[in-house]
């Protein structure tokens, strides 16, 4: 975390810095363009400049919520890369402007950058824009890429699911579960929703996969439990012949809304518990099950929420959930937050073999392919998505199958995990 924090701060100045040359090269640019050249602009320009590095750095150093941390993120990144893109087109006309002056007779004034303000035209045609406003234009279309990639993942990618296939290997893994399906979704949050039918559609996707058993870890909803009244019956839909096990997630308890009681809040909390009995998911609240195949036997672990980060709630309680589970080969843990892993599993319980998680939402925005992924939340947590081993032990991390917050995702799209348990190790390729 200490090497991220650091880059971050390198990146907060260096952006400062590039914000200077941006901002002159702008006013100077486009003298014509009335609302540039005003002092609202460049204050403004200055004060969201400033205000979004301060929020970067606050995030890094101060306990907010993952919300406040996910939306400053994203915001001083997509900014970041607007003005990346933006940044050559001011540079390339500086270095025209250069090449222009030495052509020039040397009795003619000294040229000047972009940045900086010059009183000798280039362009002796009134009518034809000028090269520098041209070049600036483009590079102004360039900044904007980064906005229009949000705007097309809210058209696109926030139905895109996409089925991930992977395979865990475990030494103890009985005979009778070789080669056994496991399905996992996460973060459903169904109050964001707003198109059952492709709702529906992933279901079907994760059903066509036809999984012996399924875990959904975590965040059926974003802030209370009758979010799921349109939607019970879609999700009702997800069985498997082993079952279908689930656990809860911070969103889950009624946290994020203000109760006229706690009586209220503690009956939305229980109408919640209801939707999971009422869609056959069997709900695991630190306790385990026995799942059994022609007389073998591994465990289903599940906990309530623990996440190490900010203030989020710790309810999970693992030394519950392992309970009289010595005997059993095989552990596999169904935990919300991922940062439960580093903070207990690994040091505490080296019995679990594997954890699931989700939470992260891989931030709705960022690039992930089979051997390169990179996302803004990785700054706040070091394990995000995908898979990850330490000693004989694995997580997985499900970037979710719904959205929060920003109702769309790029480049991190919904995920239905499909897993193929093997007995034994990894054979070396």
């Amino acid at each position: 975390m200490e090497g991220h924090s650091l880059t971050l701060v390198s990146i907060c100045i260096g952006l400062l810095i590039a914000d200077w040359y941006i901002v002159n090269a702008l006013r100077n640019g486009f003298t014509k363009w009335r609302f540039v050249q005003s002092k609202k602009f460049l204050r403004g320009y200055w004060i969201f400049s400033i205000l979004l590095v301060i929020g970067v750095i606050s995030s890094i150093f101060l306990k907010f919520n993952l919300g406040f941390k996910g939306a400053v993120l994203l915001g001083f990144f997509l900014t970041l890369f607007c003005k990346v893109f933006f940044l050559p087109f001011v540079i390339i006309d500086d270095v025209r402007r250069f090449f222009v002056r030495l052509k020039r007779k040397p009795e003619q004034p000294a040229l000047t950058t972009s940045a900086q303000p010059t009183s000798a035209p280039e362009e002796v045609n009134p009518n034809k824009i000028k090269r520098s406003e041209f070049i600036l234009k483009a590079g102004l279309i360039a900044g904007s890429l980064p906005l229009a990639g949000l705007t097309y993942g809210m058209i696109n990618g926030v139905y895109d699911y996409r089925v991930k296939r992977r395979t865990l290997w475990l030494p103890n893994l009985p005979k009778k579960f070789d080669g056994i399906k496991l399905g996992q979704i996460s973060d459903i949050h169904s109050g964001s929703f707003y198109n059952k039918k492709a709702v529906t559609g992933g279901v079907d996707l994760l059903l066509a996969e036809k999984p012996d058993f399924i875990f959904f870890t975590g965040d059926l909803v974003n802030k209370q439990s009758n979010e799921m009244r349109e939607y019970q019956d879609i999700f009702a839909k997800i069985k498997a012949p082993l079952g279908v096990y689930s656990s809860l997630g911070n969103h889950d308890y009624g946290d994020y809304k203000d109760w006229p009681s706690q009586a209220a809040k503690q009956k939305n909390f229980d109408d919640l518990l209801v939707t999971h009995k009422n869609m056959g998911w069997d709900l695991l609240r630190n306790t385990n099950r026995r799942l059994k195949v022609d007389g073998e036997e591994i465990g289903i672990l599940g906990v309530e929420n623990w996440g190490s980060l900010s203030r989020f709630p710790k309810y999970g309680k693992l030394d519950l959930a392992v309970k009289d589970t010595d005997d059993l080969p095989v552990k596999l843990l169904l935990s919300h937050d991922p940062s439960h892993w580093r903070a207990q599993v690994l040091p505490n319980y080296k019995q679990i073999d594997v954890m699931f998680s989700g939470h992260t939402h891989g931030m709705q925005f960022g690039l992930q392919t089979e051997r390169f992924q990179w996302s803004p939340i990785q700054f706040v947590y070091k394990e995000w998505a995908g898979l990850y081993h330490q000693d004989n032990q694995q997580l997985y991390v499900n970037v979710g199958y719904g959205f929060l917050g920003y109702p769309g995702r790029v480049g991190i799209l919904p995920e239905i995990t499909i897993f193929e348990l093997r007995s034994g190790t990894k054979p070396n390729v």
